[in-house]
């Protein structure tokens, strides 16, 4: 599903965030809600040139890699009206051009939500093919790279700790191994770093 083709057939659309979305949306939304896609694991085995790192050192952030026995924390934004053109714009920029993501459909399931239907959202998600995937690697390699990195918007530990964050604060029941694996990595690796100036 391509953005544009959503635009034309909606007045209202929900977009799933896994990264910096959760904490850094950047477009006008009417409402948010915390909650998980199922089939889907996150991991930091994206690259990023621009955002939060450069050609030199690609910083590390997270896409989602199909797993049928994983889900996903997050948060789904619901977009309305001329909002939905506004934020599929601006996250075509942010995500596709400048990131490499492809958008895909995706079932949201809001955090408490026994009794309620998933809704269905737009999520952007970097495969294997773009060449920005960096593919996996140990949480220390991670952490270091990471730690090192520095784009545009900011230091890649930045991207980490406020996700890592985020995590703790609105969904303290998930474990998130991965996540919280390469956070311990990259702040044992940051005292080297002040050494080293």
């Amino acid at each position: 599903m391509k953005p544009q083709d959503v635009m034309t057939v909606k007045t209202s659309l929900w977009i799933f965030g896994y990264g910096s979305l959760v904490w850094k949306p950047d477009f006008k939304y009417k409402r948010s809600m915390v909650g998980h896609i199922q089939g889907y694991k996150r991991r930091f085995w994206h690259g990023d040139n621009f955002h939060r790192g450069n050609d030199e050192l690609p910083g590390r952030v997270v896409t989602l890699m199909e797993d049928d026995d994983a889900s996903t924390w997050g948060v789904a934004f619901e977009v309305t009206g001329a909002q939905v053109e506004e934020s599929l714009k601006y996250l075509n920029l942010r995500e596709a051009v400048r990131g490499g993501y492809a958008t895909k459909s995706v079932d949201f399931y809001p955090e408490g939500g026994v009794d309620q239907t998933p809704v269905t959202a737009l999520v952007y998600i970097a495969t294997e093919d773009n060449p920005l995937y960096l593919g996996p690697a140990s949480p220390e390699v991670i952490g270091a790279q990471i730690a090192m990195s520095f784009g545009k918007t900011g230091h890649n530990l930045e991207y980490l700790l406020r996700l890592a964050e985020f995590m703790r604060q609105s969904c303290p029941h998930v474990d998130d191994p991965h996540l919280f694996a390469i956070e311990a990595a990259a702040l044992a690796f940051v005292p080297y770093l002040l050494a080293a100036q």
